[in-house]
Parts: C-alpha cells; structure tokens; sequence
C-alpha cells in the first residue's frame, strides 16, 4: 500500500563528510591557510627591502647634493649639526682626531690623506664636467682661460644656492649725467659676491672628499662664504682665524656653522697652522685663487647684468689684486656683446692690478695694507689666469682715492640705503671723482660686490666721509668772556641754516689777551656752496675766525 505521503525522501548528505574525490574540508582550509601565512611573509619581505633601498638612496643623496637641491631658502637654513645639541668642544691640538661624523652623531672617525702638490689637484677630478676647449691653451694641468660655456654651466648649477640680485635704477644718474644701474651683490646672505664662485667650487668637490671636509684661514668674504655654503652642503667645515679678528666677525662665521679656531697673532700663523692641520687631517684647503671652476662662478655676475639691463654701453667692477670678478664677468660680457666696455676700479695706494698688468705677470713686491677696511682691495694679485683676462678681454684700469671711496660710501648710504664697504664702493667712486668722463650720457652698470662693514668703521667712514663732502667743518675764534657773546654767535649761525654739532671752550691755555675765551664749533651744513656762505659770514662778523681744513 501506498503511502498518501508520497515517496520516502532521501537523508540529507553530511556537509562535513567529504565527497568520493574530494579531500577533506578541514585539509582545504589548512592549505588555504598557510598559503595566505606566505603571500603575507613575501609581501612584508618585499616592502622591508623597499624601504631599504629608500634609505640608502636618501644617504646617497645627502652624500651628494643635487645642484638644485642644495636646499631652499624658506626651509630655513641647513646648520652642521643637530638641532637643541650642544657642539662638542675641540681643541686644535686633537683637530685631527676630528672628523665628519663627530659633528653630526658624536661619532668619531678619522681620515688620512697625503697631500702630493698643490691643492687644486684634489679638483683634477672636478674640472673634467666643465667643457674644455681645444681652442685655448691652458696655463697649466689644473688652471685654464674659461669660456662662456664654462659660466653658463656654474649659473644653471648654482641658480637654486645664491640670490639673483637685482641691478637697479639709481637716483644717483641725474647728479653725474648718465644712467647707473646697480648690480646689488652686497644683498646675498653673506653680503657677498664671492658666494657664487665658493659654491660652484665646493659642488664640484669629489664626493669623498666633501665627506672629509675643507678648511680655510684668515677673516675674509671668501671665508664666510666657504663657511657657509660648506655648512649648508653638509660638509665639514674649519676656519682658522687669528687672534686679532674682531669677536662679531668669529661670533658671524660660527653662526654659518663652521667650527671656528683661533690661533696665531697673524695671518700667516693662521694660514700655516690650516695647511698643516690640512695635511695631518685630509680636508682641502681652500684659499682664493683663479681656479676655472671660482672664476666660473664669479662670472655668472656678468650673465645676470646682461640679462637684466637692456643696452648697455659700460659696466664698472672692483679690481685690485683679487680681480676674479673682473675676469669671470668680462668673459661673460664680451662674448654676449664685445661692444660693452669693461672697467676695473682699484685703489690708488694700492694700484696691484696696473702694476701687474705693466710687468706681464702678478708682481709679489706689492704694498698691501692691513686694515681690514681695505679688504681685497689691497691685496696680492693671487694668479696668471685671472690676469690673463683681465690684460686680453677688460678695456680699461683706473685708480681712486681713499676720499673719493669714503664719499662712495656715503652717497650709496643716502641715495641707495645701501650700507657697504671699501670693495663694494670702489667701483661708484671712479664716477664719484670724474675718473670715466666718456661715460657721460651712457647706460653705466656698477656692481657693487660686498656690504661687510663693521660697526665701528662705518661710524668713522661717515663722520669722515661728510668732512670732505664739504658738510661737516670747525672753525675756532677768539672771544671776549662777557655775557652775551656765545648766543650772539649762536644767533649768526641760525642765520645761516647752520646745524651746531659740538662746541667747546677753553679759557686756560689761551694764548691771546686775557679775560678771552678760544670757542671751537664743529657745524653741518648742506653741500659746498653752503659752506663757503657761512665762512664769507662769519669772517665778516669775526675777523679772526680760522678753519680747520680737511
């Protein structure tokens, strides 16, 4: 009998029981398990060495800069070593226990190099990423004339590590009859020019010898350039500075980040003891010099001047001994236009540059001074390269007075706002005193390359400046000691639109009748004419009245 059900259905199959060719559920999973363990410890391994291989190429890159990855300047400078970390005090007689890791991480490595000849071998290794020309004749292995492909090189290499100054349109071009721009080098960080051809030098360093380090010596712009973008490329950097130097010049290249030793009470004690300490420790030693790869760099001035100055008839650059500026820059100029004359200005109690160029080679027995507000004006003249270009490719030399520089700093403080020294007025102090008179009407660009003056000197640059611009004068007379008659003098000067600075009395040691006193006035007033109006005054009213001359 059939039931009204229907058919009997059939047992559900077991879901854990495997089929007839099918392995077990529980293996399956197992499998898939440890297959995903693999594909994780593969992954993890890949990833590990890929961040691995970052890092290396991160210490590859800090090894060697980038030339437009040196930094930037909104970052905030780069300084030599660790932020909040106390620098390790270093004597200099365990200098060369002292290496490159000692100021970054407190490790300490050291060095050893010998050094076979001069140390422009140690940039024989450099020099070949420059274009060489067939067509010029080098002076020597390591020295040769630079091209503008040379220069145009060092501008696109260095573009990101200095500041394109401006060249502007001066206020001064109405009062000397023709149209000044000037090229405001003094505005790069260190206020000074010389930056350009100090970090096109040490970018072109072979890179083991950036990681050992360079040193130099004495208080100079080229110093705290070296200490500064050295600072700023991570490599290590030592100058040697004599006892001498002024505290605000030491306290201004430590802050670059350079490790700062006094010695000696001269320059040369300095620049011995740095080759020495050069020698025992591997770093190179690095001094002024017209090496292609500085004279490169100096040179992109005349690129920027050209570029930014349509039409130019002249531009006027310092001289003196350490004419690389010059030289770089009028090898620029002359192969974009050769029509542009090119003018060097030096000192005319130190005409290095013209007695030089007279000889056919850098005369030694040259007198220098060393008062550090003449800078490099006085200095030697330090190689045949630089003077080479300077006798083949700049049209004129003129010298100046130490009057007409001082007077240059003063028009560059009221028409310009602009506080330099010696070498960066030198080049406005030949229109100052007329030395360029086929200049007049012409578009004139002056370079004006440094603004490094202390503090004390351009006090006494500025007091001494307004004396010979006929501005500041004393005069002295004899009066009766009565009442009344210092006001009545005091009345005739405020005539006069007179400015009183100072006055003085003496009645003891006056030699003329008694009961006089000798009054001594120091006065300021507009320019020349104004003065010669109140001495015409004054010699009416008192007859006895002498000036003191300048």
């Amino acid at each position: 009998m059939v039931s009204p059900r229907g058919p009997p259905r059939a047992r559900p199959t077991d879901m854990t029981t495997p089929g007839p060719f099918l392995p077990p559920y529980g293996v399956v999973v197992g499998v898939l398990l440890h297959l995903v363990v693999y594909l994780v410890a593969v992954l993890y391994s890949y990833a590990e060495q890929l961040f691995l291989k970052k890092d290396d190429n991160k210490v590859k890159k800090q090894d060697a800069p980038a030339p437009c990855d040196l930094r930037c300047y909104k970052d905030g400078p780069i300084r030599n070593g660790l932020i909040g970390q106390k620098q390790p005090s270093i004597n200099p007689e365990r200098l060369k226990d002292f290496g490159e890791e000692d100021y970054l991480n407190g490790d300490v490595k050291t060095w050893e190099m010998k050094i076979v000849s001069r140390n422009e071998e140690l940039l024989r290794d450099a020099l070949p990423r420059i274009p060489q020309s067939s067509s010029r004749s080098s002076l020597s292995s390591h020295n040769k004339l630079i091209r503008f492909e040379d220069i145009s090189a060092a501008a696109f290499k260095i573009q990101c590590g200095v500041q394109k100054t401006p060249c502007m349109y001066s206020r001064l071009s109405k009062q000397y009859g023709m149209d000044i721009y000037l090229k405001k080098e003094f505005l790069q960080y260190t206020g000074s020019v010389k930056e350009r051809g100090v970090l096109y030098l040490l970018t072109s360093l072979p890179q083991d010898q950036q990681r050992k380090g360079v040193i130099v010596a004495l208080d100079s712009n080229f110093s705290m350039a070296v200490a500064y973008h050295a600072s700023e490329l991570r490599i290590p950097v030592f100058v040697i500075m004599s006892t001498s130097t002024s505290p605000a010049r030491v306290k201004m290249c430590r802050e670059y980040g350079a490790m700062v030793i006094s010695y000696g009470t001269t320059a040369k004690d300095s620049q011995t003891h740095a080759r020495r300490l050069a020698q025992e420790n591997g770093y190179l030693y690095l001094e002024e010099e017209d090496s292609a790869l500085y004279l490169s760099g100096l040179g992109t001035v005349g690129l920027e001047v050209y570029e930014q100055v349509p039409k130019l008839d002249a531009v006027i650059f310092p001289a003196g001994g350490h004419c690389g500026l010059l030289a770089g820059s009028a090898a620029a100029l002359k192969h974009l236009n050769p029509h542009i004359s090119v003018i060097g200005v030096e000192s005319e109690s130190f005409p290095v540059l013209q007695q030089s160029l007279k000889a056919g080679h850098p005369t030694e027995d040259q007198a220098c001074s060393n008062h550090h507000f003449y800078g490099d004006v006085s200095g030697l003249c330090f190689g045949s390269n630089s003077l080479q270009l300077t006798g083949k490719l700049v049209d004129k030399v003129v010298a100046v007075r130490e009057e007409d520089i001082l007077i240059s700093i003063l028009r560059l403080l009221e028409y310009e706002r602009a506080t330099v020294d010696a070498e960066g007025a030198i080049g406005l102090a030949a229109l100052v005193a007329g030395k360029l008179p086929e200049l007049k009407g012409k578009r004139v660009a002056v370079v004006i390359c440094s603004g490094n003056l202390e503090l004390h000197l351009l006090q006494q640059c500025v007091a001494r400046g307004l004396t010979l611009d006929n501005r500041v004068c004393r005069f002295s007379l004899v009066l009766s000691d009565c009442p009344g008659d210092i006001s009545k003098l005091l009345e005739s000067l405020a005539r006069e639109e007179a400015r009183v600075l100072d006055i003085k009395q003496e009645r003891a040691f006056v030699t003329s009748e008694l009961f006089t006193v000798e009054v001594t006035c120091t006065v300021e007033t507009r320019d020349k004419i104004h003065t010669a109006q109140l001495r015409n005054a004054l010699l009416e009213r008192y007859p006895t009245a002498a000036w003191t001359e300048r």
